[in-house]
């Protein structure tokens, strides 16, 4: 097999399958691993593909220059997964006139579209705890930087790598990497989704982070009841699920390849205020203080060795599971998503599992 990069350790950033003029580059999803296929009777031996690899070639990283925290308008804050500090750079960013290039959800995974129009903002917020799909963006982005319009690109930072090393001329791009725990396969979210009754062609938005819950939106319901842990949001968390690269990302450092780079503030002094969304924002660049200068937010200084400990993807990426072979292993032999999850956290899954019913019988109210 002749892979773009290491073998199994392709982050699926999907910036080889764009530059590739004979098209031929497939990313292959094997749900554990993902790895960028060359077909030989295609390819030409350019080597693109290599170059723009962030694998391959990682973007220079930049030192953060300023930390923060805050949040938004209180409307803002609540539409949020965080204090908003997302929605309020991309609104920042098209009143100023330019343009943004986010994910969102579209038909059966998450996908990258460049946006002009403020009222579409809601469409792209919140955290999406799994891989997108971002096959078309780079050429979309560069094309619109072609034109002389300044683009804001929001993504992982693989993916903010990706699209410098793409562009190369990136004087009017300007790129907010997000603190990145790790990402699964889309395969392991349409699993889950099926298994709990629900095709994601069908649904509107999912919200990873609902009161720290797994919900979704076809109309308005939730798929667990509030207070108890669904098996997907227990996965992740537990980084049981992610792709094989995650747990050796170079991108989980203080340096970071972004302009800016955005999280949660955990550990933050201003305790009275995370219940509701503090987030914390990291500055690399002139650029990076530049969008900083353009947005209207509750802006308050950050303890630094705080938001370094209460981060640990700003130390090192996340330690992998011991269970997490058997977990995929379980899945390849057919056992159901939930079951799979079980086997690994028999205990935390009965708790949860209790912990629902006592909430249906009306003997619990919720919470944790």
């Amino acid at each position: 097999m002749n892979t773009v990069c290491d073998v199994n350790m392709c982050a699926g950033c999907m910036a080889c399958v764009d530059i590739c003029p004979r098209k031929a580059i497939s990313v292959v999803d094997d749900i554990e691993y993902m790895n960028a296929v060359i077909d030989d009777t295609l390819c030409i031996n350019c080597n693109m593909c290599h170059k723009v690899c962030q694998k391959n070639h990682p973007a220079d990283l930049r030192k953060p220059q300023k930390w923060l925290q805050g949040w938004g308008e209180e409307n803002v804050r609540a539409a949020s997964s965080s204090g908003g500090f997302g929605q309020e750079i991309m609104r920042s960013m098209l009143r100023n006139g330019g343009v943004v290039a986010a994910c969102k959800l579209s038909g059966r995974e998450f996908k990258f579209e460049l946006f002009e129009d403020e009222k579409r903002i809601p469409e792209f917020i919140g955290s999406k705890y799994v891989k997108s799909n971002p096959i078309g963006i780079y050429q979309a982005v560069k094309d619109k930087l072609k034109s002389g319009k300044k683009v804001l690109f929001i993504g992982l930072p693989c993916q903010v790598s990706s699209m410098r090393n793409y562009v190369r001329d990136d004087r009017n791009l300007y790129t907010v990497d997000l603190i990145c725990h790790g990402s699964p396969s889309v395969k392991i979210l349409q699993q889950a989704m099926e298994e709990y009754g629900h095709n994601l062609t069908e649904v509107r938005a999912i919200y990873f982070r609902s009161a720290d819950k797994f919900a979704i939106e076809t109309q308005p319901i939730r798929i667990v009841s509030k207070g108890v842990q669904d098996r997907y949001t227990m996965a992740f968390l537990n980084g049981l699920c992610y792709t094989e690269n995650c747990y050796s990302c170079r991108y989980a450092q203080t340096e970071r390849a972004g302009d800016i780079t955005i999280g949660d503030s955990w550990g933050t002094e201003l305790s009275g205020e995370l219940s509701k969304g503090v987030s914390l924002a990291l500055c690399q660049t002139e650029k990076g203080q530049e969008l900083l200068d353009m947005m209207d937010f509750n802006f308050y200084d950050v303890n630094i060795e705080n938001a370094i400990q209460c981060n640990h993807q700003l130390r090192h990426p996340s330690d992998c599971p011991k269970n997490r072979k058997k977990f995929f292993d379980d899945l390849r032999k057919g056992k159901s998503f939930k079951q799979a999850v079980f086997s690994a956290y028999p205990k935390t899954c009965i708790k949860q599992s209790v912990k629902e019913l006592l909430i249906k019988m009306k003997l619990y109210s919720g919470g944790q």
